[in-house]
């Protein structure tokens, strides 16, 4: 019997498993992303599932204005516990949430003999940024790398199962970290976007980003004509 030749057959044998192997892996992710986007755009759910805990991704200036202006009609006892998030050189807009959920309190407390359900309890987080302002790129790609672990390791112990946001720069390590666990089947969060109102032509860089990237379950614009330029966004109109 000639040895030689099996071996030569077992060595031929390696690259092809190996092979078929990778292509196997990469057309079950392409299934499974493919499984996501199709039902990213469904219904969040089909019957009441309860409270939901919810990621509020605050930023600096007016994003802070519009994300609190819209949690003023969130039905807040449908979605608790509350995660606001902001990033960690912006101590304003943290502060902002904190007097909207003390006041919110108040109104528990007030409304408490009338039988309206708790609020639920708030948290408020900071994670780091990318990027700041006038930094360089090339220093940028350390804080990027550090920006996505925190984010990774927030969502984890967070584990959200609705994300708000607006705008902001942050919340893009979240939302992608929030889709590549969809795609793996570790979580299901549904990621609600609102572009801003000062967003009149063109989404901003985030918008742009989640609705290329289809990570966005849901995208809300404020302009009929945004909605011309970007079809798969909901025109709800001006909600400031």
């Amino acid at each position: 019997m000639d040895y030689s030749n099996c071996c030569f057959l077992s060595n031929m044998d390696f690259p092809i498993v190996f092979l078929l192997l990778v292509v196997g892996i990469i057309t079950l992710i392409i299934v499974r992303v493919i499984y996501v986007l199709y039902h990213s755009r469904k219904p969040l759910y089909t019957r009441s599932p309860g409270p939901l805990s919810t990621l509020i991704v605050l930023g600096s200036g007016g994003h802070t204005a519009e994300m609190l202006n819209l949690l003023a009609v969130l039905q807040k006892e449908r979605f608790k516990p509350r995660y606001y998030v902001a990033a960690a050189t912006d101590n304003m807009s943290l502060q902002k949430a904190r007097v909207l959920e003390d006041s919110l309190v108040d109104e528990g407390v007030k409304s408490a003999f009338e039988g309206v359900d708790e609020v639920g309890p708030a948290h408020f987080v900071q994670i780091y940024r990318s990027r700041e302002v006038g930094q360089s790129y090339i220093t940028s790609i350390g804080t990027t790398l550090i920006a996505i672990v925190h984010a990774l390791w927030l969502m984890v112990k967070m584990r959200p199962q609705v994300i708000l946001c607006n705008g902001p720069g942050t919340c893009i390590p979240l939302c992608a970290i929030a889709f590549l666990f969809k795609v793996l089947g570790i979580r299901w969060s549904f990621i609600f976007y609102v572009e801003s109102i000062a967003r009149v032509r063109k989404l901003s860089l985030s918008g742009l980003l989640l609705y290329k990237l289809h990570m966005a379950d849901q995208l809300f614009v404020q302009w009929p004509q945004l909605k011309m330029k970007y079809p798969r966004a909901n025109y709800v109109g001006c909600l400031m």
